[in-house]
């Protein structure tokens, strides 16, 4: 599979290619980003929730589309939802 560059993604490649990409990060801030990565997907409580049949039916069917388990995908939702990355389409 041939993948078409543009110029700008040539010459980006072809710096990195000549190794000419270095690090700005200190041990210190990559410590702190692999900690904030695995926090953020750390499942530590349970919650049980009410929600209406026909809801659950409409997640479990995104969720297998999505090919995902339904209740990663709930997760997933509300964790969006909560840091403000969950966006409305029809704004």
């Amino acid at each position: 599979m041939t993948i078409k560059l543009n110029k700008e993604e040539k010459e980006i490649l072809d710096s990195y290619e000549n190794d000419e990409w270095v690090s700005v990060s200190t041990e210190l801030d990559i410590a702190k980003y692999k900690a904030a990565a695995k926090n953020t997907f750390k499942k530590d409580k349970r919650v049980n929730i009410r929600i209406s049949k026909t809801d659950l039916d409409l997640l479990q069917e995104k969720a297998l589309i999505e090919g995902l388990p339904y209740q990663t995908l709930m997760s997933s939702v509300l964790h969006k939802y909560v840091t403000g990355r969950l966006k409305d389409k029809n704004v």
